[in-house]
């Protein structure tokens, strides 16, 4: 069951919504949330962030994850990650997990 109102953290667990579509093209997303009808688009980042939603982890291995593949201070990326995934989780686009569920 998706958590509504509680921040996410890196021990939190996340996944994408079922009710979303998702197509990949030149390595960039574009979703569709079927519940609201709006569609919307990912760069490089975001689509490889995306990728990784597709099952359930901890934010903090997705967070590790980006660090081997991108030159990036663990401070910013963990700071851009929870921002991503505070604003895909206020459209509906993923779910937040009980952290004891991975």
């Amino acid at each position: 069951m998706p958590s509504v109102g509680r921040g996410i953290s890196p021990q939190s667990v996340v996944c994408a919504a079922n009710e979303q579509i998702f197509c990949e093209l030149a390595g960039e997303a574009t979703i569709l949330n079927l519940k609201n009808g709006v569609y919307y688009g990912l760069d490089r980042v975001g689509t490889r962030i995306w990728t990784l939603l597709q099952q359930a982890r901890r934010v903090q291995e997705i967070r590790d994850a980006l660090l081997e593949e991108y030159e990036v201070t663990v401070e910013r990326c963990e700071r851009d990650l929870l921002a991503l995934l505070e604003q895909l989780s206020a459209e509906g686009l993923i779910e937040i997990r009980d952290e004891s569920a991975a």
